[in-house]
């Protein structure tokens, strides 16, 4: 009998490795990043992969298939999907599509912030991030180029395509920032915020 357990975007993604063939949890790291999905998931430190199964196991969505043992390799667990586990996935993944939920990146926060540094501070800040965002870009670019040569279907790789979509366009309004900053056309003062804050002070009493 399942219990419940909060979706998350590592349990959504091993619940539907499981869906194909039982994997240990090896393997499902392996597959993650032959699959380029470790572009959207983070499976660097397995900790959290073996976190993720252990909540999926107390809660009834997998069950242990076998213990695989071999004299090369530490024994090794498989697991497979249970049919609790089929229709929670079936439910995170359409609830995950149909709604956006509020998240509280760290990026939003600094730009809500950075009146506090001065225009060039800011240039310097941006202009850095700008050139790791076209890091990031090359890279997925590279990555959706070897995952093709996989035979992966389009239809797997969509996540990719969303990240270049995204990373497309925040080059792109980093670069027409730094141009208003460079010519002038994004500029502030302290007195100008003061005012603001004060009407805003006012209107609140």
């Amino acid at each position: 009998m399942s219990t419940a357990v909060k979706s998350s975007p590592l349990g959504l993604t091993v619940l539907s490795l499981l869906h194909f063939k039982p994997l240990h949890p090896y393997g499902m790291q392996r597959l993650l990043k032959q699959w380029g999905k470790d572009q959207v998931v983070n499976v660097g430190q397995r900790t959290g992969l073996y976190r993720a199964i252990d909540r999926l196991l107390t809660a009834g969505l997998i069950t242990v298939r076998e213990t695989e043992r071999d004299q090369q390799y530490p024994e090794r667990t498989v697991y497979e999907l249970t049919e609790a586990g089929r229709e929670t996935t079936r439910s995170w993944l359409l609830d995950m599509l149909r709604t956006p939920k509020q998240e509280f990146p760290e990026f939003p926060v600094a730009l809500s912030n950075l009146m506090l540094l001065a225009p060039a501070e800011i240039e310097e800040a941006l202009a850095a991030r700008l050139a790791s965002v076209r890091d990031t870009l090359t890279a997925l670019e590279r990555g959706l180029a070897a995952t093709a040569e996989f035979g992966v279907p389009r239809v797997a790789l969509l996540e990719t395509e969303y990240s270049l979509a995204v990373a497309r366009a925040e080059a792109g309004w980093l670069e027409s920032v730094i141009a208003d900053l460079r010519s002038g056309a994004l500029a502030w003062s302290a007195e100008e915020l003061l005012a603001v804050a004060t009407a805003s002070e006012a209107q609140a009493v």
